[in-house]
C-alpha cells in the first residue's frame, strides 16, 4: 500500500467514525447541545454575553480579520510568485493553501445559506417562571458555523506541508483546530451557535481537505521532491565557502 493509499484510507475511516459519533451524539439542538449551552443563559432564556465586547468584537471581528489578513498574505505571495523568481518554487504551496482554504469556507457558507437550522438565541420563548426551547427550523441559516470555519480552514496547511515540512504541517493542524474550536466556543457563549454547529464545521472542513488532498497528491508529492532538492542546493551553497 502506497503512502497515498494508506493515508487516504486512514482519513476515510476517521471521517466515517467522526460522522457516526456526531450523528448519534451531537444532533443539532439535541440533549448535549442544550446542556452545554444552558450555562451561558439566564433564567429567561436570554444570553447575557451576546453583546459582550470580548466575544462580539474581539472574537467575532478582530480575530477573524487577523485570520483573513493571513489568508490575504498567502494570496499575495501566490500572485507574486508569477513575477518574482525567489517565490516561484513555492507557487503551488501558496496557491494550494489559499484556494483550498477558501473552498472550505465557501462550502460551509453555501451549506449555511441553505440551512433551516436557527441560531440558539432565536429558539427560546420566555415563560413566567423560566423559558422554553422552541426547536423549530424555519430558514434559520445558522448551520454549520461560518465564523469557526475561518479558523478551522487553517488546517489546510497540514495537508499542504504534510510531505515537505512535517513540523510546519502539525503547527497548522494544531493551530487550525484550536482557532476554530475557540472561535466556535465563543460564538456558543453568545448564543449564536450550538456546539454541534462547530463540530460539524470541523468535519466538513476536514472532508474538503481530504478530497482535494487526494486529487492533488501527485502535485504535492512533486512539490516535496522539489523542496528537498532546493534545500539540498542551499545547504551545498552554504558549505562551499567553508570548504575553501
Amino acid at each position: 500500500m502506497t503512502d497515498q493509499q494508506r493515508f487516504l484510507f486512514i482519513q476515510a475511516c476517521l471521517l466515517f467514525f467522526c460522522f457516526a459519533v456526531l450523528w448519534v451524539f451531537f444532533p443539532v439542538g439535541g440533549a448535549l447541545d442544550l446542556s452545554l449551552i444552558e450555562p451561558w443563559m439566564n433564567k429567561t432564556g436570554e444570553f447575557p454575553l451576546r453583546n459582550d465586547w470580548s466575544l462580539a468584537v474581539l472574537n467575532h471581528s478582530w480575530v477573524k480579520n487577523v485570520l483573513i489578513g493571513a489568508y490575504i498574505i498567502i494570496f499575495i505571495k501566490w500572485i507574486a510568485s508569477f513575477k518574482y523568481q525567489p517565490l516561484k518554487a513555492r507557487r503551488f504551496e501558496f496557491g494550494y493553501f489559499f484556494w483550498v482554504a477558501m473552498l472550505c469556507t465557501a462550502v460551509v457558507g453555501l451549506l449555511k445559506s441553505q440551512s433551516a437550522h436557527a441560531c440558539p438565541w432565536s429558539m427560546t420563548a420566555s415563560l413566567p417562571h423560566g423559558f422554553l426551547w422552541v426547536l423549530k427550523n424555519e430558514n434559520g441559516h445558522c448551520f454549520p458555523g461560518g465564523h469557526a470555519s475561518t479558523g478551522f480552514a487553517f488546517m489546510t496547511g497540514y495537508f499542504a506541508y504534510r510531505l515537505s515540512h512535517p513540523k510546519r504541517a502539525y503547527f497548522f493542524l494544531c493551530s487550525g483546530f484550536i482557532l476554530g474550536f475557540a472561535m466556535g466556543w465563543a460564538q456558543m457563549m453568545r448564543g449564536a451557535h450550538f456546539l454541534s454547529h462547530n463540530l460539524w464545521t470541523a468535519w466538513i472542513v476536514w472532508l474538503v481537505n481530504v478530497v482535494f488532498y487526494g486529487i492533488f497528491y501527485q502535485r504535492i508529492s512533486q512539490y516535496r521532491h522539489n523542496s528537498v532538492h532546493t534545500d539540498q542546493q542551499k545547504n551545498a551553497a552554504a558549505l562551499q565557502p567553508n570548504l575553501k
